[in-house]
């Protein structure tokens, strides 16, 4: 073989294997590429089975509670229920005994309405008889006023007229009655002078 052939085949040889060694990297480097693209999916798996146990774990808690706050629920609407009827039934109750008091109310003020209206009556009556009455005494002090004003008018009439009387008696009998106490005086100091009495001592 000629040398430049050799050469030439060497080049050639040189460059295959320059060229399947190049072939070789890229194929260990997507080889490797392989692995960590695997190796990750790996981990996005197990992140993955993670995320979806914490999940249903989650979900689980969620629906245990869900059940606890139905049964909350229940329990509270029958409690709601049961303060609902009590309720119901304190009202009604208080409704009746209001309308019963209302009545009862209606009744006495009804009554106290006729007393009241008896009582107006009896005191207009009594008021009237009352002023009858006072108009009668009044009627009746004047009647005896005036017939007092009319007795005394009389009676100091007479009265004057009594001692007129009485004076001009006195008057007609006064000399006589001057006489008998002078006849009655002389009388006197002669039965003292008897018994040897001076009158002038006594």
């Amino acid at each position: 073989m000629p040398p430049k052939m050799k050469e030439k085949g060497r080049k050639a040889a040189a460059q295959k294997k320059k060229k399947n060694s190049g072939a070789d990297v890229e194929t260990e480097a997507k080889h490797r590429l392989m692995l960590l693209e695997k190796e990750l999916l790996r981990d996005q798996l197990a992140l993955r089975r993670d995320e979806a146990r914490r999940a249903k774990a989650a979900k689980d808690l969620m629906k245990q509670r869900l059940q606890g706050l139905e049964v909350e629920l229940e329990r509270a609407q029958s409690e709601t229920k049961a303060i609902y009827a009590e309720m119901s039934r304190q009202q009604q109750a208080l409704q009746e005994k209001m309308a019963t008091h209302s009545k009862q109310l209606e009744e006495r003020a009804r009554g106290l309405q006729e007393q009241l209206e008896i009582c107006q009556k009896k005191a207009k009556a009594a008021r009237e008889e009352a002023e009858q009455a006072l108009g009668e005494r009044d009627q009746i002090l004047a009647q005896l006023q005036a017939h007092v004003t009319d007795m005394e008018a009389k009676y100091e009439e007479i009265l004057h007229g009594s001692l007129e009387q009485l004076l001009a008696k006195m008057r007609a009998v006064k000399p006589q009655w001057d006489g008998d106490i002078l006849r009655l005086h002389a009388r006197h100091k002669e039965q003292l002078r008897q018994f040897g009495l001076n009158p002038l001592d006594i």
